[in-house]
This record gives structure tokens, sequence and C-alpha cells, in this order.
């Protein structure tokens, strides 16, 4: 799988993910059968065209804490995230600490992982660079 296969593949996923509902990027990966690249999933969606047809719920997709990420200073992609997430319905809550929270109890989508078809599929995508 190159990384344009892997990025499609996360695409098809998050679509799937249910209004006002959320999943972490762990759940993604092993929904698609590379469960140790949540971060690759994580970087599949930092790279998502904003064009994107259909459109890709990007913000439905947080932390296994239930966590926001941040996106670093100056930026202002978490707020973008709990604003997306509250439309939907999805209480956000904010720490002490400015970390936006969302309940997986409440909100969580995880549905069954299908037993892996190929153990090649444990490999990271061929051509994808994590920078």
């Amino acid at each position: 799988m190159d990384s344009a296969e892997f990025h499609a593949a996360v695409y098809e996923m998050v679509r799937s993910i249910p209004n006002a509902h959320v999943t972490t990027y762990g759940h993604i990966a092993k929904l698609i059968g590379m469960p140790r690249h949540s971060r690759h999933v994580g970087q599949a969606l930092k790279y998502l065209n904003p064009g994107t047809n259909p459109p890709v719920p990007w913000h439905r997709v947080i932390g296994s804490a239930g966590t926001i990420s941040s996106r670093g200073p100056g930026t202002d992609g978490a707020r973008r995230q709990r604003d997306a997430l509250e439309a939907e319905g999805v209480t956000v809550t904010e720490a002490r600490d400015g970390e936006f929270k969302v309940s997986l109890r409440e909100y969580g989508w995880f549905p069954a992982v299908p037993a892996p078809a190929d153990e090649q599929r444990e490999n990271p995508p061929e051509d994808y660079n994590e920078t």
C-alpha cells in the first residue's frame, strides 16, 4: 500500500463516522488494517485537501483520551475542530490547561475491527514520509 492508497483508505473510513460521533486515530488505523499506524492517520488528515469531494469529516477523529489534538502554537485548528463538533451537537469541554475533550463514552463510534486480511498491511505505506 503506498501513501496515496493509505490516505484514500483513511478518508473512506472517516467518511463512515456518523454525524455527532467521534472515533480515534488508532481506531481508524485498526479499521483499515494498519493498527500500528495511528500517527499516519493523523498525517493523512493533516494533508487533506479542503476541497476533497465528497467531504471528509476530519473533525470527527480525536485522540485516544478523547482529546482534540493541538495543532501547535499560533494555530486555530483545535478551535475549528471544537466548533465543527459542537455544530453537530457534540459536547466539547475545556480543561484547565485549555485542552478540549470529548466524552468517548457518550459520542464514541467504535465498530468491530475486521480480522487482518494480510499481514503485509502491518507495514507502513511504501512511500510514506512522516515529515
